[in-house]
């Protein structure tokens, strides 16, 4: 049996999912959902596709968020200050 996401998004070459999973805690199973960010590139020497995937739980995605809006402000603000120079 394939585990498929609940719902997933794509741009490009990148890919979010929502799973849902399970897990037994005592005497109960307990349901939760995770996320994950997929990319995939084609590697030219060996002539084959490849991935790399990064499993978040919900608490993750604000600091993920924060990270890539820091992450996108640092190289913006750093490209407009090289193009300047």
């Amino acid at each position: 049996m394939t585990n498929k996401p609940i719902k997933s998004y794509r741009a490009g070459n990148l890919q979010a999912a929502i799973w849902f999973n399970e897990r037994q805690v005592k005497d109960a199973i307990v349901g939760f959902k995770t996320a994950s960010l997929r990319r995939s590139w084609k590697d030219k020497d060996k002539d084959i596709w490849r991935e790399e995937t990064l499993n978040l739980r919900k608490q993750d995605l604000p600091k993920l968020a924060v990270l890539l809006a820091k992450l996108q402000e640092d190289l913006f603000l750093n490209e407009e200050e090289e193009d300047n120079e």
